[in-house]
């Protein structure tokens, strides 16, 4: 025990320093929104009527046939903006989603489909340039052009005034972001309340602070809105790609270049209306594996692709905010290990005070200088709590920040291992020299047409055992296989159909062909799926 005290101690003074040097670093973000905020308000107002702009709406997909006809029939239904249309680009080796797409495309008239020349998955980037050319074609086939550009994702629900901001602000503008905020879920889903965190604070004071202070502004990937002339100098300035398709976190790379450029840029500040934020919603992952897959990818996107590819060019703004976008690299680890020493020394106090005997932390050798810092890092970690706590609190109320600080912990460790994960991926591609490929996550539309969809039951097992054969081939095979979907129980005039995840309307309907059955969705896993799939 000794010998382990005196390692905690020997640490404790440099994770200190270091939390204290990188509160500091946070505060100026913060004094900077505090100006900003004692100069102005934002009103709560409703966009301005103007001319509209013709906007293209870019939505990029791989294995998305789950919910993009759910994500494009409620946006399109709500979207308070007439003069748009929606360019959804999928991979020729994606049957599901082009068929869902296709299908949509010929009952909606503001749909097309732009297929990818080649399999994927490749990356986002890649896609969304596909879909560019897509556009270039629509154009010349129409004989009117695109005048704003504007991207999403299939798991996106756009705010219906979301376009008319994006329009208003073009008038002085080259980029406008809108604010992207995750929806809210149950306090004990850990996963999904960090991201609740991180982004009411990145998009209330981080984000807008950019701009505030001079730098670039990077774009969120969702919600961003694009001049047709800051797109064309991009392809100019890069062999004729829009986005770069070796690029993993393409939309930090755009707000980079078109910064490098001269091009304006502008974040629209998070309003409240009708007691709602004006913000892209969704819902991002709520299990851990998927959290870290998906921040493996935005590390190694920003942090060190970025540094690969801009290094540490640029102006004094520009410099800070790449060292607060790569800082992490270092510091996630930090803070892990940070938690694990702050576990121990409670532990081995509350041992300490349970038994009566002297706490032997302190005889290992804190002294004065050592509680200097551990103090000021104390202080300067309470402040960054207290800045997250109100953040939250603005977006999703007191109740959800009151548990920041448990979710801060679990946070953590989430960015810990993405970052070891990130720096390991990024490591073997370079030393293999192969390139980086899109790290899917998987997506839920938080509304499905409440007409077509069916109860749905929570995540359980269903045991096989007691599946009859009858009833799991009681839909054809052509059915199950495509939509990934199995009957298991029918009684009192109910079908239970197992599924991984909520299958799209067309499924529903096709299902509905084949049975007159009440249908209910039972949740189960995948490997609980497959086992299942035995049966027929």
């Amino acid at each position: 025990m000794d010998v382990l005290d005196s390692w905690v101690v020997a640490c404790l003074v440099p994770l200190a320093v270091a939390a204290v040097l990188s509160g500091l670093d946070d505060l100026i973000p913060d004094l900077a929104m505090a100006v900003a905020g004692l100069r102005r308000r934002v009103p709560a107002v409703r966009p301005p009527e103007g001319p509209e702009r013709r906007i293209a709406l870019f939505v990029p997909l791989w294995q998305e046939h789950n919910v993009i006809e759910s994500m494009l029939r409620h946006n399109l239904a709500e979207i308070r903006y007439t003069n748009y249309e929606v360019f959804v680009g999928a991979y020729p080796n994606d049957p599901l989603t082009l068929e869902v797409v296709r299908g949509i495309e010929s009952s909606l008239d503001k749909v097309h489909l732009a297929i990818v020349p080649h399999d994927g998955p490749t990356s986002k980037a890649d896609c969304l340039n596909w879909i560019y050319q897509a556009m270039l074609a629509q154009e010349e086939a129409c004989g009117a052009g695109f005048e704003v550009i504007v991207t999403h994702d299939a798991e996106d629900l756009i705010h219906p005034d979301s376009l008319r901001w994006i329009n208003h602000y073009m008038q002085e503008y080259d980029m406008v972001q809108v604010p992207v905020l995750p929806l809210p879920t149950p306090g004990r889903r850990l996963t999904h309340g960090v991201y609740c965190d991180e982004f009411a604070e990145f998009q209330t004071k981080d984000v807008p602070s950019r701009t505030l202070l001079g730098g670039f502004l990077p774009s969120n990937g969702v919600g961003t809105g694009y001049k047709r002339v800051a797109l064309e100098a991009l392809a100019a300035a890069h062999s004729n790609q829009v986005f770069d398709p070796t690029c993993l976190t393409e939309d930090y790379d755009c707000g980079i270049r078109l910064y490098r450029l001269g091009f304006r840029q502008f974040f629209v500040p998070v309003r409240f209306l009708d007691g709602l934020p004006m913000a892209t919603r969704e819902y991002f992952p709520q299990r851990f594996r998927q959290a870290v897959r998906q921040r493996t990818r935005w590390v190694t996107g920003i942090a060190l692709q970025g540094w690969e590819r801009h290094g540490w060019r640029g102006n004094p703004a520009s410099l800070y905010w790449f060292w607060r976008d790569r800082k992490g690299l270092l510091g996630n680890p930090l803070s892990l290990l940070g938690n694990l020493i702050s576990i121990y020394c409670l532990a081995s106090w509350t041992a300490a005070a349970a038994t009566g005997r002297a706490w032997t932390l302190p005889a290992a050798g804190i002294d004065d200088t050592a509680r200097w810092w551990l103090g000021a890092a104390l202080v300067s970690q309470g402040w960054r709590m207290a800045v997250r706590c109100a953040c939250a609190a603005r977006i999703y109320g007191w109740q959800h920040a009151m548990g920041a600080p448990a979710r801060l912990v679990w946070a953590n460790w989430l960015n810990a291992i993405a970052t070891v994960s990130a720096i390991g991926r990024y490591t073997r591609a370079r030393l293999a020299r192969r390139a980086h490929v899109w790290l899917k996550t998987e997506h839920i539309f938080p509304l499905l047409e409440p007409a077509a969809q069916p109860p749905v039951l929570p995540l359980a097992h269903v045991d096989v055992r007691g599946v009859r054969r009858e009833a799991a081939r009681a839909l054809p095979l052509h059915v199950v296989e495509r939509w990934r979907v199995l009957p298991f129980e029918i009684r009192e005039g109910k079908m239970l159909l197992a599924a991984t995840q909520p299958p799209p309307p067309t499924a529903l309907r096709e299902i509905s062909r084949f049975t007159r059955l009440e249908i209910r969705l039972q949740l189960v896993s995948p490997q609980n799926f497959e086992r299942l799939m035995a049966l027929i």
